[in-house]
């Protein structure tokens, strides 16, 4: 089986959004995609929440312009959720639609260009000790190793998603490091380590969430969820 990259393009930050301290901006980020998500009186719960989101931006990214059969396809909503989350992602000036389909306002290539810096590249892994499931899928959380404590966190959101679980791994000096162990957790795996070095291409203090699940889009949305719960709880401490 081949297990491919998921490559979005890679987004020249500069061109778009100011480099300097950019995690410490991602707050501003969270803060306006969490809006996206909020409910208003009186309508009924949300069945789409941050990771919904992400996707949608990436799938804009990739293709330049979507529709919502597409989003219904992807995300795995119904369509009357899938009108209400691009409802609620035109209300914040971050797409705009028309019959053609939907497309990035500028502040949505912005705004998805801080979140992209952060999470810009992303894989599926084969079953490896650190990768249990059926399906996996890794995704790199740049520069975030010191927003991880346990792995718990990353755990738990993953099992919201419908998944089985979630592995973390911190990237130092060439090592995929789970939070407070010292060996290297694929050294028993070459191929897996050569081959996420490869594609995801991590660097010192750099964070692995792999998502493991019994099918493909629920691991790859539980690494999705994993990744933005650690950006969000980092932005609360």
């Amino acid at each position: 089986m081949v297990y491919p990259t998921l490559h979005y393009p890679r987004i020249d930050i500069n061109a778009t959004a100011d480099s300097v301290d950019i995690n410490n901006k991602m707050h501003q980020v969270i803060q306006l995609l969490s809006k996206v998500t909020q409910r208003y009186a009186p309508s009924r719960l949300l069945s789409f929440d941050l990771v919904h989101v992400l996707k949608t931006m990436q799938l804009i990214e990739n293709k330049k312009r979507i529709s919502r059969s597409l989003l219904v396809r992807e995300l795995g909503l119904g369509e009357g959720s899938v009108k209400t989350l691009v409802k609620h992602l035109k209300m914040y000036e971050l797409v705009e639609n028309s019959n053609a389909g939907m497309w990035f306002t500028n502040k949505g290539k912005t705004v998805y260009a801080k979140l992209h810096h952060i999470i810009p590249e992303e894989m599926n892994v084969p079953k490896c000790s650190v990768a249990l499931g059926k399906f996996n899928y890794a995704i790199l959380v740049k520069d975030f190793a010191y927003a991880v404590r346990s792995g718990i966190e990353q755990r738990d959101a993953a099992i919201k998603c419908g998944a089985i679980g979630a592995t973390t791994l911190i990237f130092k000096k060439g090592s995929f490091l789970m939070p407070d162990r010292r060996q290297d957790s694929l050294r028993n795996n070459p191929k897996v380590h050569s081959m996420i070095i490869k594609k995801l291409r991590p660097e010192d203090d750099d964070v692995i969430i792999i998502g493991s699940a019994e099918d493909e889009k629920t691991a790859e949305m539980a690494a999705k969820s994993a990744a933005l719960q650690t950006i969000a709880e980092h932005e609360k401490h």
